[in-house]
């Protein structure tokens, strides 16, 4: 496994393509829902990381998500279901954030339409 990027654009990049490949994208579930944070760059909004591979996810079940483990969202329900759910519950994506938790935050239609972009090329 290759590790994320410091390059946030890169690894956008990666993480589309990597979905298509999978069929999945990951995010982490726990008892109590999904694993969210506080954006850093809009006050008053949550992020819901998400990966492009399982190893990805899988690092960041420590600390204050210790008690959650990866779970597979397929990439057909993802970008028909979960990114508009997403929109209209004012979440943001975290997309394939590195080990530091550091990457972009996307707004879900934004993230929607990249994917389809890149299923058009």
């Amino acid at each position: 496994m290759t590790e994320l990027s410091d390059d946030f654009s890169e690894n956008i990049d990666r993480f589309i393509v990597e979905a298509m490949e999978n069929g999945c994208v990951w995010g982490l579930q726990g008892e109590e829902g999904w694993a969210l944070c506080a954006s850093e760059d809009y006050d008053d909004m949550d992020v819901m990381p998400l990966w492009s591979q399982e190893a990805f996810a899988q690092f960041h079940c420590r600390d204050e998500w210790a008690a959650y483990a990866p779970v597979a969202i397929e990439l057909e329900e993802f970008l028909e279901e979960w990114l508009p759910g997403m929109h209209e519950d004012v979440l943001l994506v975290g997309v394939n954030w590195n080990d530091d938790l550091e990457g972009e935050e996307m707004e879900p239609l934004d993230l929607l339409e990249e994917f389809e972009q890149e299923l058009q090329d």
